[in-house]
């Protein structure tokens, strides 16, 4: 090598240290063996990001800080309050409530399949479960702990110190680690094996009703339900969702404008004012109230929302538009969401207090 080209290259990797912030954290990776997370009947194999491949040391750590109240300034939520195992990993409330009873503005979302979503939070601001787990974690009005404080919280924990290393290997706690560790265990909250799952996938056709069976005709069909135009349904598997972002007109004030902006805040894009990001429809009978407000509170009043068309305004989904359906059909659509109803994950309760 010329000694031109070998200056070039040592002043680039100093010009590259150089422009790293102080504060820095290197990426982080589970040192131990990957292990294989089953998919649930119903659903695809469940993607992992490279640099954090399941192992089960880390989905172990995971699931004790997704319960880990210390991860709030007052020491009174973890994220299993927000999403909890015992109301399908939500939390039946209209909107979130964070420490000091501060209320939120969004309907909590179920953590259960969350693996599967492209982006995170109604208007898809975070591009990973990595990035989501440490947003709630400081937000002021959630759980109110600057990441610093977080990392300091757990550090002076001897018990957390050691599974960090068990973990990741030697090395200082980091809010990397903190977010990877929740991510691993987040991916293991898998529900299939509804009896729709096991009608359409398992081969059982006895495992719906016959209600729910012309309500799942109702659901595909273009000229009733066209509800799988955006709660898109594959061959092999389904997530009842099409990952992108519909403007339904829910959250509209007194004078019929839109209250949240929604995924406008995000991209700056017109188009895009009060959109939301599609949710699955599985477990939806189970977690109520629903749209990103929590303005509908049953299923009944979700179909005759979209009975309606929605709400009117410049931005309104060109697919959201008035629909004929007897009440028969409504019972029966309904019906057939109802089946949607899959297994909970095991392992997923607060684990024994180290």
């Amino acid at each position: 090598m010329s000694k031109r080209i070998f200056f070039i290259l040592l002043m680039a990797g100093l010009i590259f240290a150089c422009s790293r912030p102080k504060n820095a954290e290197s990426p982080a990776r589970p040192i131990g063996s990957a292990i294989a997370i089953p998919a649930p009947l119903g659903l695809p194999p469940i993607p992992t990001p490279a640099d954090n491949p399941p192992t089960a040391d880390a989905i172990a750590l995971g699931r004790r800080l997704y319960h880990e109240k210390q991860l709030s300034s007052d020491n009174t939520l973890s994220c299993g309050n927000c999403h909890s195992p015992y109301i399908r990993f939500a939390d039946g409330l209209k909107v979130a409530s964070g420490v000091r009873a501060q209320q939120g503005t969004r309907n909590t979302p179920t953590t259960l399949n969350a693996a599967y979503n492209l982006t995170q939070f109604w208007d898809g601001r975070a591009a990973s479960l990595e990035q989501q787990a440490g947003m709630p974690i400081a937000n002021p009005i959630e759980m109110d702990l600057p990441h610093e404080v977080c990392v300091t919280k757990l550090s002076a924990n001897q018990s957390y110190r050691d599974d960090f290393v068990k973990v990741f290997g030697p090395g200082p706690i980091t809010m990397d680690k903190i977010q990877k560790a929740i991510a691993s265990f987040e991916r293991t909250l898998l529900s299939g094996n509804s009896p729709f799952d096991r009608y359409q996938y398992g081969g059982d056709k006895t495992a719906l009703s016959a209600a729910a069976i012309r309500g799942l005709a109702v659901f595909t069909d273009k000229n009733r339900g066209n509800c799988v135009t955006c709660h898109v349904m594959g061959e092999k598997s389904a997530l009842f969702t099409d990952h992108l972002f519909h403007n339904l007109g829910t959250g509209m004030d007194a004078n019929g404008d839109l209250k949240d902006a929604g995924r406008f805040a995000q991209t700056k894009v017109e188009a895009d004012r009060g959109a939301f990001r599609t949710p699955s429809l599985r477990n939806v009978a189970k977690t109520a109230p629903y749209m990103h407000d929590g303005s509908l509170k049953t299923l009944t009043e979700v179909l005759d929302f979209y009975i309606g068309g929605g709400s009117s305004n410049p931005q309104l989904d060109k697919e959201i538009k008035p629909i004929k359906l007897s009440a028969q059909e409504r019972a029966e659509l309904i019906a057939f969401l109802e089946s949607l109803t899959g297994e909970l994950p095991a392992n997923a309760e607060p684990p024994n207090k180290h």
